[in-house]
């Protein structure tokens, strides 16, 4: 079992940065990939960003390459998504979630969620 809290949200203008943390309980942190979703009001939940088991590979969407960072620390046990260069478009409830699978980043396959925490990127 693994649990994962959120923080780090917030207002900001556009073209301003956040940094987004996921603190997770249990010994096994290092076994789940880690990855970054968000749902913007009236869309669906989609991906962000991913890491792999070791960090040694992360991945993104197109609209955000160049823009965000993922990364993770195994001995804090935890996942953040350093934002940079806001668009009013990223304004969504970010959520962090773990999974166990080896491939593909469908909220299908994600084990685990956090609550989401808000981020808002005023114009």
């Amino acid at each position: 079992q693994v649990q994962l809290v959120e923080s780090g949200g917030g207002l900001v203008q556009a073209g301003g940065s956040l940094r987004l943390s996921c603190a997770a309980s249990g010994r096994t942190f290092s076994s789940y990939r880690m990855g970054w979703f968000r749902q913007a009001p009236g869309k669906e939940r989609e991906f962000v960003a991913g890491i792999s088991w070791s960090g040694g590979r992360t991945y993104y969407i197109d609209s955000v390459k160049g823009r965000f960072t993922i990364s993770r620390d195994n001995a804090k046990n935890t996942a953040d998504l350093q934002m940079n260069g806001l668009k009013p478009e990223d304004t969504a409830v970010y959520y962090c979630a773990a999974t166990g699978a080896p491939a593909a980043w469908n909220t299908s396959e994600m084990d685990y969620w956090g609550n989401g925490t808000l981020v808002t990127v005023s114009s």
